[in-house]
């Protein structure tokens, strides 16, 4: 059983591209970890699927805040965003089918508040226009896994239906 996390990276990634756990590039979840039998491809037509004809969506960073369980995870919040509120809501009813529900209620459904996560001295500045124009799906192995992280599949959204 794997599981996966889907994200739009504020820079392009590449189908193979490792990265430790420390070194996320900068992004945005769209739909938090979860458990799935199905192979990556079956995950990428779903979310093909559900995406379809959506355009790159343009968001605002907001204010700082602090995430976690101990609330000490500095993270740059997004200011409300129709399109991002809706692509989460039409990439989780199209992956469900295939995985449990992704195990972090707080960031799913009415909770769900995209953020940015601060990165050592990586960030996004409150104010700053993000263009969100590519799903990847990449794969949570344990901590410990020598890869780290690992890009199973990308979209780019705008993809007109057909192609």
């Amino acid at each position: 059983m794997s599981r996966l996390v889907i994200v739009l990276p504020l820079a392009p990634l590449a189908v193979g591209e490792s990265f430790a756990v420390h070194s996320w590039p900068l992004h945005v979840t769209v739909l938090p970890p979860f458990l799935t039998t199905a192979e990556p491809e079956q995950i990428a037509r779903a979310l093909a699927d559900a995406s379809v004809g959506l355009p790159a969506i343009t968001a605002t960073a907001g204010a700082d805040e602090l995430f976690g369980r101990r609330h000490n995870v500095p993270v740059t919040v997004l200011e409300e965003n129709p399109e991002l509120t809706a692509l989460h809501r039409a990439l989780r009813a199209a992956v469900l089918p295939f995985a449990t529900e992704p195990d972090e209620p707080a960031f799913t459904g009415p909770g769900y508040r995209p953020h940015v996560t601060v990165k050592q001295d990586r960030r996004v500045e409150p104010g700053q226009l993000l263009t969100l124009g590519q799903l990847a799906v990449v794969d949570m192995a344990p901590r410990a896994h020598p890869a780290g992280r690992t890009v199973l599949a990308t979209l780019d959204l705008g993809t007109p239906a057909g192609s």
